[in-house]
């Protein structure tokens, strides 16, 4: 008897051990001011909202869940992504197929969500200056970023391919419109990759990372950047001389994904479903200024339209931006990569 009751409390204490792992999520994230501001609007409220527990950490990116898909060693339910990293790592194979009846999205953008990524928030790729350098009146487009007599001084760029192709061909002269006809082809791609070469003894920083972007600014030792709009606005809150323009941005979303064989796969999708809905998402720009991707957000009075206005995902700020085209990521961004990272160790 004694024996059977010792098996029986042994069988509750691993159950227990179950359930209390089945209630628990681990959330990759890019840390910074970034996972701040989605650590105070949606994961810590959705924590509390679900009675479970959120473990949170930084990751290197989509590299890092191939790695853990590739061995089997899963241990990511949920990373945030750039979308046309998802768009890619979907097409891979290293990401779930989201459930859309568990994650309502009949107020996102057609554009905010796909098959392997939900949309968390909209954001822009800017050119940022420092106002002691120029003022206030800097460079108001990717050609006067490149245009190093009427704008002298040091550049920062990014060590990865995702958002910088596009300003070069449209400092190139290239129209916004035609941006990803260009790019569908290696010649395309190339022609990208020589007008940064053009740049080249300009730059002295290849940032990689949003935290990296805002201390250049603080520091004051770049001039001028590419980067996150959101970053330079925290930058700016802390000091930093910094302004920048929406126009000819990059517009683009970050996204939340599920790897593939993530431990906590059905959670993670009720979690997603749960920091989708527009009473999450309106706190989003109390902590930083990227918009919403469920448009009911700016309903809900807690987004003042003097906020709305500095939003990337706003009408007017929006129609000033290049919406980034997941199709031309998915097909391309593993050659343009390669082709980048060549053209950085030349």
């Amino acid at each position: 008897m004694k024996l059977k009751a010792t098996f029986s409390l042994a069988a509750a204490l691993l159950a227990t051990t179950s359930i209390a792992q089945a209630d628990d999520l681990t959330i990759a994230s890019w840390g910074g001011s970034y996972q701040e501001a989605q650590s105070k609007a949606l994961f810590e409220p959705a924590e509390k909202a679900m009675g479970i527990k959120v473990k949170q950490e930084t990751y290197g990116g989509m590299s890092d869940v191939k790695l853990q898909v590739s061995t089997g060693q899963v241990t990511l339910d949920i990373v945030a992504s750039g979308s046309g990293s998802a768009a890619r790592a979907g097409a891979e194979g290293l990401l779930e197929e989201l459930d859309y009846d568990v994650i309502d999205v009949s107020n996102f953008g057609p554009t905010l969500y796909s098959k392997y990524c939900v949309g968390g928030d909209v954001f822009s790729t800017v050119y940022a200056w420092n106002t002691e350098t120029y003022g206030e009146d800097g460079p108001q487009s990717w050609a006067d970023f490149w245009d190093v007599e009427k704008f002298p001084g040091k550049r920062a760029y990014r060590n990865k391919v995702a958002g910088a192709l596009e300003p070069a061909l449209m400092a190139d002269g290239v129209a916004p419109e035609d941006v990803y006809k260009v790019l569908d082809s290696e010649e395309g791609i190339e022609r990208a990759l020589n007008k940064i070469r053009e740049l080249r003894p300009h730059i002295d920083v290849f940032w990689s990372s949003g935290a990296q972007q805002a201390q250049l600014m603080k520091d004051g030792e770049v001039d001028m950047t590419t980067g996150w709009n959101g970053r330079f606005d925290n930058a700016k809150k802390d000091g930093a001389k910094v302004a920048y323009s929406f126009n000819q941005a990059l517009l683009d979303y970050d996204c939340f994904a599920i790897p593939k064989g993530a431990p906590n796969k059905d959670l993670a999708m009720k979690f997603l479903a749960e920091v989708s809905k527009p009473e999450y998402q309106d706190d989003l720009p109390k902590y930083i200024t990227y918009g919403p991707t469920n448009a009911a957000a700016y309903e809900t009075g807690v987004i003042s339209p003097e906020t709305a206005a500095g939003l990337p995902s706003s009408p007017e700020n929006a129609a000033m931006q290049l919406p980034i085209s997941l199709e031309w990521y998915a097909k391309w961004e593993t050659v343009a990569s390669e082709m980048y990272q060549e053209m950085m160790t030349e």
